[in-house]
């Protein structure tokens, strides 16, 4: 068996950091401008509704103060994604977003719905977006558990939909007693926490 020297051992360790610093360097997924008078839509439970503050103070609310644009709060209490897929074409016909935060699977955790048709909902939301020229940004649900963590399916979603993902936040603030009303609900600063995310979120892939 053959031993590399310990002169190439550097050399190799070298070129293998370089390697994973390119993959990780790739450029983040281009959003279109948002207009002034463009639509934004927040499509989700909740978590998008606000649940845990008062209307003004939901995450939609917050973030149209930041961005400057109207953002329409979409969010329905207890929904899960087959609801959700069912109602949103009617939506975007009426509103005609020109992005759509999507924000959606908690329920369907909750409910031990499978994951694998909960995540296919969420495509053919992503999908129905898309086909309706309307840009998605996705907003990754904490899967239950001991550890508040982001359930995987989003990572892989936003993945291969090449969809920008909030991926932490939301997790961090479950994960703190300060930033929940409840045990699956953040209270006021928590939503103020999510808009600002999101906003930067926005900012990173160019639309605002």
């Amino acid at each position: 068996m053959h031993h590399l020297r310990p002169a190439v051992i550097p050399c190799v360790l070298f070129f293998i950091w370089i390697l994973t610093s390119l993959i990780g360097c790739s450029s983040p997924v281009k959003l279109p401008v948002l207009e002034q008078d463009d639509v934004v839509l927040a499509f989700g439970d909740s978590i998008t509704f606000g649940t845990g503050a008062k209307p003004h103070e939901s995450y939609p609310a917050r973030l149209e103060t930041i961005i400057g644009r109207k953002v329409i709060n979409e969010g329905v209490p207890g929904e899960v994604t087959a609801q959700g897929l069912a109602r949103l074409a009617g939506l975007l016909e009426r509103e005609r977003p020109a992005l759509m935060i999507l924000c959606h699977g908690g329920n369907d955790q909750l409910r031990k719905l499978k994951l694998e048709q909960s995540a296919e909902n969420l495509r053919q939301m992503i999908r129905l977006a898309r086909n309706n020229n309307v840009s998605v940004v996705l907003i990754a649900v904490p899967a239950p558990g001991l550890f508040v963590s982001p359930a995987t399916l989003y990572r892989d979603i936003a993945r291969e939909y090449a969809v920008p993902l909030e991926e932490n936040t939301l997790s961090d603030i479950l994960a703190n007693h300060s930033f929940k009303s409840d045990l699956i609900h953040p209270n006021a600063a928590g939503y103020q926490r999510l808009a600002e995310a999101v906003a930067l979120l926005l900012k990173k892939h160019g639309a605002i």
